[in-house]
């Protein structure tokens, strides 16, 4: 059955849609519209009502407020925004000028055979520096821009106080209901320059060491022929695996009983969450092309809206920027608010991870592959010939801040290879299994009747900061701690809906999705502070 189109009073518009040439003099406290005499017989028959003139003085305060509220708060925040920005710009020529000189004066010290690379470091530098200033100008456009037209709203209020009538007033303020939403301040790159003292050895290490961070977009090889000479071998996989068993961790102590500090009814389908350092989660919804990112009372901070499905998402460890990949076979970025391309792979991308070195690791059917930031491919776990893949139907995927192993969710599909058990497989920095895990807990671990017994079927993963397995085990509602060797050492939740997504933020905060017959998000502590 068609529906019919309902009239839209244009602004200003003192007359009836419903009924022609009628004065709009009263107002429908029910609909909270201005209405005719008659339409108190027609369409709000039976609501309450009262004179248009008499909601004037409340429409009139809120006004009042608006325009107070802005030009106390909004008015001189934004002032002080557009302030800072010259002192950026300065702040950003200051830091270069000065690693400029300081990389000049290290290379005098070096043979001639330093000179192409001490050029590569200062168009590194320029680059950065370049985008620096093209993102503060930005920011400073988009700052200047919201402050005229907040100063042109300010002027239109003020006139509508003194000369507008009932109607002006009415809809005057219906405009100025909608938030004021203040540019993000944008994340600059940095750059740490350390010399080295005893020049001796490879070039790369007499020069010095250059470190980035930042959200834009030099080239990855560019940054890479900083640190890596023609002719430098990279570090052996045993080397680098040492390497990593020196990273120093605070041994934290897991709590007898783990706490829920907050739980709260998902205002989306949560499918993929990452927690920030800042008490906030960006996350994805199941089948949906929108990213939201919420507080932890699950609050929605922002949302950004892709043009195809998003089917999973992972924050960097090192910049802390998004990533995404999409159906369409896009692996992206969030850059100012929107999901940028930085490249596309050949088959479908079914989950992603950013690593610690700002690598992409990309799960697709049948292998998992790291990419650069560029989309060149550094490994894979593909078999070759007819041999079974390690890795047949990945799921999520996850780096581990301590070793830099990675696990993987492996629902092992038939299709795909697999023999149908789901499963996780941990493996090292250059893909090869140091094992397999597949839900064993310990006898001691003690499991209610509803929720111990079924197959392991692994929906959410990560690592914590003391280097421990995360699983969301959703057939069993249960959230398990797994050990850097594979070993199950607890439950560390269970709950009486689904367990899905998982992630660890600021203090190891776990924030765990909660499906079926649930939809909601707890965030539980397993350590003490």
């Amino acid at each position: 059955m068609a529906t019919a189109n309902i009239p839209v009073r244009t602004e200003g518009q003192t007359t009836c849609n419903h009924h022609k040439g009628r004065q709009l003099d009263l107002y429908c406290e029910k609909c909270q519209e201005p209405i005719c005499p008659k339409c108190i017989s027609t369409i709000h028959k039976l609501h309450p009502m009262c004179e248009l003139s008499e909601v004037t003085p409340q429409k009139k305060q809120d006004i009042r407020n608006f325009i107070d509220r802005t030009e106390q708060n909004d008015l001189v925040q934004i002032g002080k925004y557009i302030t800072s920005t010259d002192t950026l710009l300065k702040d950003n020529d200051s830091i270069f000028d000065k690693l400029s000189h300081e990389l000049k004066m290290q290379t005098e010290k070096l043979k001639q055979d330093l000179d192409k690379l001490r050029e590569e470091t200062l168009s590194l530098y320029q680059n950065l520096k370049d985008d620096n200033i093209k993102l503060i100008q930005k920011y400073k456009q988009e700052l200047e821009i919201l402050n005229k037209q907040l100063k042109h709203q300010i002027q239109k209020c003020k006139k509508t106080l003194q000369q507008g009538s009932h109607i002006e007033i009415y809809d005057t303020k219906n405009e100025i209901d909608s938030q004021i939403h203040i540019p993000v301040k944008p994340t600059l790159d940095t750059v740490s320059f350390n010399p080295n003292n005893t020049p001796k050895g490879h070039l790369v290490q007499a020069l010095g060491k250059v470190t980035t961070s930042g959200q834009s977009h030099t080239s990855t090889d560019q940054k890479r022929s900083v640190s890596l000479a023609d002719g430098q071998q990279q570090p052996s996989s045993q080397q680098q695996s040492e390497d990593k068993g020196k990273k120093a961790v605070a041994r934290k102590t897991l709590l007898t009983e783990t706490k829920v500090v907050e739980e709260w009814e998902s205002p989306c389908y949560i499918w993929s969450i990452c927690p920030t350092t800042d008490d906030q989660a960006w996350t994805s919804v199941y089948n949906s092309n929108t990213l939201t990112l919420l507080d932890r009372k699950g609050t929605v901070i922002q949302k950004v809206t892709h043009k195809a499905r998003i089917n999973d998402i992972s924050l960097s460890p090192t910049t802390h920027r998004l990533w995404a990949c999409d159906i369409q076979n896009n692996i992206l970025e969030l850059v100012s608010g929107q999901l940028t391309q930085q490249f596309t792979t050949k088959t479908h991308p079914i989950c992603i991870c950013i690593t610690a070195k700002n690598h992409v690791i990309v799960g697709m059917s049948g292998n998992v592959s790291k990419y650069t930031t560029q989309g060149q491919m550094v490994l894979t776990t593909m078999a070759a010939g007819t041999g079974k893949p390690l890795v047949c139907t990945p799921y999520r995927i996850t780096e581990c801040p301590v070793t830099n192993n990675v696990a993987v969710i492996d629902h092992s599909n038939k299709h795909d290879g697999g023999d149908g058990n789901r499963h996780v497989v941990v493996m090292d920095t250059d893909f090869q299994q140091l094992f397999v895990y597949r839900g064993d807990i310990p006898s001691t671990c003690k499991q209610s009747p509803q929720t111990g017994g079924e197959p392991f079927n692994p929906c959410g993963i990560v690592y914590d900061s003391q280097g421990s397995l995360i699983i969301g085990d959703k057939n069993n509602k249960n959230v398990v701690l797994v050990s850097k060797d594979g070993k199950g050492l607890r439950i560390l939740h269970t709950d009486s809906g689904w367990v899905g997504a998982v992630g660890v933020g600021r203090d190891d905060l776990l924030w765990v999705k909660i499906g079926y017959p649930k939809n909601c998000v707890k965030m539980l502590q397993y350590y003490k502070m």
